[in-house]
């Protein structure tokens, strides 16, 4: 679906592309960059922002967590949350979909000017959610949430 949402992007701001110069811009529509390249710390925020992201929603979807029609405020929340505290630093993908589907289509779209798509940090967004969203599954099963 992100995908097709990249399609519908460059299909509606086609034009746009062409008079816009920087290639840096162009590949941020579309995925997410970091502001300072230094991999461990932009690794350690994919980890940090996923971790906060997963442990939050295991916990608002707990059975005994009922919150009526507001249940996704929540999560949404806790989104916002993370991309004002985090999000500047690598624009915060907390989902290897969010980054890696965008990313592809990037590269795969007829962008005029474009740059290459930055597949050496491609990884760093799709490590730190998995690393993220791991600890943050084995911390809720360790208090015994799961069993």
């Amino acid at each position: 679906m992100l995908g097709l949402g990249a399609f519908l992007v460059w299909l509606i701001y086609r034009k746009h592309f062409k008079l816009t110069d920087c290639p840096n811009t162009k590949l941020s529509v579309f995925c997410t960059r970091s502001t300072i390249h230094n991999t461990l710390d932009n690794l350690t925020s994919e980890i940090i922002a996923t971790f906060v992201l997963v442990y939050a929603a295991l916990h608002i979807v707990m059975p005994s967590v009922e919150l009526g029609a507001i249940n996704a405020r929540p999560i949404a929340l806790v989104v916002l949350g993370i991309g004002l505290s985090l999000g500047g630093t690598t624009g915060y993908a907390i989902n290897p979909a969010r980054d890696l589907s965008l990313r592809i289509m990037h590269a795969l779209l007829p962008i005029p000017g474009k740059r290459d798509s930055e597949w050496s940090y491609a990884w760093v967004p799709v490590l730190g959610s998995f690393i993220g969203g791991m600890l943050a599954a084995k911390l809720f099963i360790y208090h015994g949430y799961i069993r």
